[in-house]
């Protein structure tokens, strides 16, 4: 029985069919377009999920080796802030025994210069006590001198006066014997006496003007004298001049004396002429003791030259003491301003080579001692009486030279173990260099390579290397012949082996 409602199937045309075809067609590539375009938005959306999860990772990742790194660097910041807490302590250290030392040396100039001057002020001292003592004993001499010419003065000027008093009394003792005894031949007398006056009267004229002369020459000697050893005291003692002028004040008073007494002497003149012959041997005696003034004056001079003589000797020698003083004292100063520089120059330079120390020399910079305890203990107990005083006086001035010398050696040792590696890289390098220059031969072909030995160059299964003789058998007693070895080039095996 045929089912109701169901249209029978009508066939196709080949229009419809295509058109239906091209539908299907349609149909599937927008179904392609749509699962590409659903597949394409899945991959943008897994790419941007995957782009934001690596940034997550990335960022996770960055911030735990940040916090790596930070630990890392901050161990490294804790072990450079301890070698620099360390290098500044010892560079602290440094300087403070620089400033010691410098203080040292600078109290030791200010001792040597304050012994220098104390030295120069005693020598000083010396020579001006010389020169009180030298002066004193001109003015005691002065003074003596002037004492004896004064007491001489008045025993002379005390013996004329008594001798003269007693003159007066005689003759007025003769001359009242002579009134009482010839009273009565009185014109006769005073005639005989008036002739006689007159003849006395030039005759004492006479002889008061050679007196006169005389005396006045005397004096006038002694006065030259006088001023001639006054002028050499005032010239040897200027600081005496005012009690010179006292002593002048009083001279003038007894020459002014003198000349009263000269006047006293003129107006005497009439009852001298008895005692004529008195005088004359005064003046003889008086010409005596004028000699002997004489003759100490000249010793008084001697002496006077010879003082003079050792004070410009004794000035001389201060002079040349004071000059040789000024010229050590000159040439130390050259000699400390040197070692300053020098030393100012070291510090610069350790400054610039302490740029250049590594990190293990900055907090050790002094290697410990190569000898051993025993050797150690053999030196420190060694006698210094058996080296020279003067070897041991440099061995001591130099024993804070020690640290210096340690890091000299050091630098010492290792510029020569630098120097001899650097030779050994350089024999490395030559035999490299000539391996090289081997293979560069055996892999190229030129006149020069061609021209010399080249166990590569192989031509008719022949080398250019000169053959081996055979070796004949070895005997016994023979040597034996040296051995080869066979050499593989580092190209070859590194070729091989990568």
């Amino acid at each position: 029985m045929s089912k109701k409602g169901k249209k029978a199937k009508v066939p196709l045309s080949d229009e419809e069919q295509l058109l239906l075809f091209q539908q299907k067609l349609l149909a599937e590539e927008e179904m392609a377009k749509k699962k590409e375009r659903l597949l394409n938005q899945f991959l943008k959306d897994k790419l941007a999920k995957e782009e934001h999860n690596s940034a997550l990772n990335l960022n996770k990742i960055n911030t735990q080796w940040r916090t790596v790194l930070r630990e890392v660097k901050t161990k490294e910041l804790h072990k450079d802030i301890e070698i620099l807490s360390q290098t500044f302590e010892r560079v602290v250290d440094c300087k403070d025994s620089v400033i010691k030392s410098l203080a040292k040396d600078l109290s030791e100039a200010e001792e040597q210069h304050a012994h220098a001057l104390r030295s120069h002020l005693h020598s000083i001292d010396q020579l001006l006590a010389l020169q009180r003592c030298r002066l004193s004993l001109l003015e005691e001499n002065y003074n003596m001198e002037l004492e004896a010419l004064t007491k001489e003065f008045e025993t002379e000027r005390k013996t004329i006066i008594d001798q003269h008093e007693k003159e007066i009394h005689y003759l007025q003792d003769v001359f009242m014997a002579m009134e009482q005894n010839y009273i009565d031949s009185e014109y006769e007398s005073k005639l005989e006496f008036q002739s006689m006056w007159d003849d006395l009267k030039n005759k004492n004229l006479e002889e008061k003007h050679f007196l006169r002369l005389q005396l006045e020459n005397i004096v006038e000697d002694l006065w030259r004298r006088f001023q001639d050893a006054l002028k050499n005291y005032t010239d040897a003692t200027e600081d005496r001049k005012i009690a010179f002028e006292t002593l002048k004040v009083k001279d003038e008073k007894s020459s002014k004396e003198i000349e009263a007494q000269m006047k006293k002497i003129q107006k005497l003149q009439d009852s001298i002429i008895i005692l004529k012959g008195k005088i004359l041997v005064h003046s003889r005696e008086s010409e005596e003791q004028n000699q002997d003034i004489r003759e100490d004056k000249e010793l008084v001079l001697v002496q006077l030259r010879k003082l003079k003589a050792q004070r410009t000797q004794a000035r001389g020698i201060a002079q040349e003491n004071l000059v040789k003083l000024t010229l050590e004292s000159n040439a130390t100063l050259k000699a400390l301003r040197e070692i300053v520089n020098k030393g100012e120059k070291i510090l610069k330079l350790a400054e610039i080579c302490r740029k250049f120390e590594t990190e293990e020399e900055k907090v050790l910079p002094f290697y410990s001692s190569v000898l051993t305890p025993k050797e150690q203990e053999e030196i420190e107990t060694m006698d210094l009486e058996e080296f020279n005083e003067e070897l041991g006086k440099v061995i001591m001035d130099y024993k804070g030279m020690e640290n210096f010398w340690k890091r000299y050696n050091k630098v010492k040792l290792e510029q020569l173990s630098l120097r001899h590696r650097r030779a050994q890289l350089l024999e490395i390098n030559e035999k490299l260099r000539e391996m090289l220059r081997q293979y560069l031969d055996g892999i190229s072909v030129s006149d020069e390579v061609l021209s010399q030995l080249n166990p590569l160059f192989i031509v008719n299964h022949r080398s250019n290397l000169p053959q081996l003789l055979p070796t004949p058998t070895a005997q016994p007693g023979d040597k034996k012949p040296p051995a080869t070895y066979s050499i593989i080039e580092a190209a070859h095996v590194v070729s091989h082996t990568l």
